[in-house]
């Protein structure tokens, strides 16, 4: 099983990136986080370009996207709102076929940033992502650590957020099971 986690800060150091970083330490057995690094060089949308003239990144991102199991995304919160760089990346699926009822968990690094994660859910809702929020948290990480061995370690974050990817994991396994007991019914 595949996830693909973006953090939607492009800070050097960041709490959303190692918050990421670390579930990829705990996720269960047979579980691959991967932390996509490019959406800093993704183009601002533009719908113009959503067609035949798909930059070459979009393309690729959306394959990333399109054959991953599920999405964790953890965003800073910027004057209230989501962090622009998430906002482009979601922008950017909006029109593909790859991103629809893609099971998508949050992680909230702040327990301030709750504008932000409004406003991701109800976007991400939007565009019918199959939000688990059962397996979305709030780590109330700002100020006391600033990397993913040390949210890995410490058991007061390792605790809640290995408790999270375990049911996002089991979510998934549902979900593929219940589309997989969905095709036989088409065919």
């Amino acid at each position: 099983m595949k996830i693909i986690a973006i953090s939607g800060s492009l800070r050097a150091v960041s709490l959303n990136t190692a918050v990421l970083h670390a579930a990829g330490r705990l996720a269960p057995a047979g579980v691959e986080i991967e932390v996509y690094e490019g959406i800093g060089q993704l183009p601002f949308f533009n719908p113009d370009l959503d067609g035949e003239r798909l930059p070459r990144q979009i393309a690729d991102f959306r394959n990333i996207i399109g054959t991953a199991d599920g999405l964790l995304i953890s965003s800073p919160e910027y004057a209230r709102g989501v962090a622009g760089v998430t906002k482009n990346a979601l922008d950017w699926l909006v029109g593909s076929f790859e991103f629809p009822n893609k099971p998508v968990a949050l992680i909230n690094t702040s327990p301030r940033a709750t504008h932000a994660l409004a406003a991701l859910t109800i976007t991400l809702e939007t565009m019918s992502a199959r939000l688990v929020k059962d397996a979305s948290i709030t780590l109330p990480l700002l100020g006391t650590v600033n990397d993913a061995d040390s949210i890995a370690t410490n058991p007061e974050f390792a605790g809640p957020l290995r408790s999270a990817l375990e049911i996002y994991v089991r979510a998934l396994r549902a979900i593929a099971k219940e589309e997989l007991h969905s095709e036989q019914f088409t065919k």
